[in-house]
């Protein structure tokens, strides 16, 4: 076990490096190839910066941030499980916690615990800073979906109540005012088709 802490910090990186091959089912605005999970938490985060001003209560943007930064960071073991998947979320959850575990624990002990307790937190959803950053996380897709003619709800046959059912409650409880915005794009593209 490597007890250098800057050793450790810099093994750590290579490991998560293996984000940026995480191929995730969201495809790029422009329809090139599918976005990979480093792209996505990246992109996430410039939510949070942009966006924060709209969270459902008083949110600390650099927890926010941080969570989006790793929040994703456990598909270097486990892969990525689109929304629409069908995948249990009980095994997918026990998969997630053990590879958050390992990467974490590349990491020297304090540095470990804090972000393995921010992920967790990110997890559970409970405080305001997770709420607002898994809002941030259903917002996204979204709002790809709307602007590739339906995305990955074409490819998965996913009905306005299913957008409704598993994006509206976590978007809501983190952004109300986002939610209002995205419902209504929703409403308007499956009005479309």
């Amino acid at each position: 076990m490597q007890t250098n802490p800057m050793l450790q910090q810099l093994n750590f990186l290579r490991e998560i490096d293996r984000l940026k091959s995480v191929i995730r089912q969201s495809p790029l605005l422009d329809q090139s190839r599918k976005e990979n999970s480093a792209e996505h938490s990246w992109h996430l985060a410039m939510y949070a910066l942009l966006l924060h001003d709209h969270a459902a209560s008083t949110v600390n943007i650099e927890r926010v941030i941080k969570m989006l930064l790793i929040h994703d960071i456990v598909e270097v073991d486990v892969g990525d499980t689109p929304i629409h998947s069908g995948a249990s979320a009980q095994d997918q959850a026990q998969q997630e916690c053990l590879a958050a575990e390992r990467l974490f624990g590349l990491l020297p002990q304090a540095q470990a615990a804090d972000l393995l307790a921010l992920w967790h937190e990110f997890e559970a959803a409970n405080s305001e800073d997770a709420k607002f950053a898994k809002a941030l996380d259903r917002v996204q897709p979204l709002l790809i979906n709307v602007a590739t003619d339906g995305g990955t709800w074409t490819e998965n046959n996913v009905s306005l109540e299913m957008v409704l059912q598993r994006y509206g409650p976590t978007i809501e409880r983190g952004s109300p005012a986002l939610w209002s915005h995205c419902e209504q794009m929703a409403r308007e593209y499956f009005g479309r088709t």
